[in-house]
């Protein structure tokens, strides 16, 4: 009677049953995921907006100040972080790392400049900064690589920021005013290339056609 049953369980009948009564769990898994918001705008926006503030900084045109501070710990930071764990619930690993990183990057940045005050350790030397700039410029330099797959705006967004963080670098190593103003200016061309991307993001999906062209990646 055992061997009757499972005999039926193996017909071609009984395994065309399965798959189809398996089929919808897996369709509505990815209708879910599909009707998920794009994070991505939320993300470019964080980095963009506090990349921007920060740049005019430090090319001069205002001290730093808890505008700055304010801005890299809620919409640099948090806001950063938020969207990255979203684009881990969308299995986009490159979104995930780019966002989380960049996020606690803006965390550390101003613990590195308010922790000192708060009697947490000593304030890190210019030297020191500028190890701290390189490592994030290499780390920025193997993520550009990874937008060649992505929009020219992805890739000018990577680019300029690696060549920010060398430049803050440098200006740091050197003591040069003169740098740390170019980079500031650099840095605002990146913090707006940001920008323009989050928009467009937004606007094309909006109305549902380019409206703001990103660029299409090289094939």
């Amino acid at each position: 009677m055992q061997t009757t049953k499972r005999a039926r369980r193996n017909t071609p009948v009984a395994k065309s049953l399965a798959g189809a009564a398996a089929r919808p769990t897996a369709a509505s898994g990815a209708a879910q995921n599909e009707g998920r918001a794009n994070p991505a705008p939320l993300g470019l926006l964080g980095f963009g907006m506090t990349t921007i503030l920060l740049n005019l900084h430090n090319a001069g045109l205002f001290p730093l100040s808890t505008m700055i501070t304010g801005m890299g710990v809620f919409v640099g930071g948090l806001a950063q972080i938020s969207a990255g764990i979203m684009e881990f619930r969308k299995n986009n690993t490159f979104g995930m790392t780019a966002f989380c990183a960049y996020g606690a990057f803006w965390l550390s940045l101003v613990a590195v400049w308010t922790f000192p005050a708060l009697g947490m350790g000593d304030s890190s030397s210019p030297f020191t900064m500028a190890f701290y700039l390189v490592t994030w410029g290499l780390f920025t330099v193997g993520m550009f690589f990874g937008t060649l797959k992505l929009t020219r705006v992805h890739q000018v967004v990577f680019a300029t920021l690696a060549v920010l963080f060398f430049l803050l670098a440098a200006g740091d190593f050197t003591g040069s005013n003169a740098v740390r103003i170019i980079a500031g200016v650099e840095g605002i061309v990146c913090g707006l290339a940001a920008f323009y991307g989050a928009i467009a993001l937004v606007l094309n999906e909006q109305f549902g056609r380019t409206v703001l062209p990103m660029g299409s990646p090289a094939k």
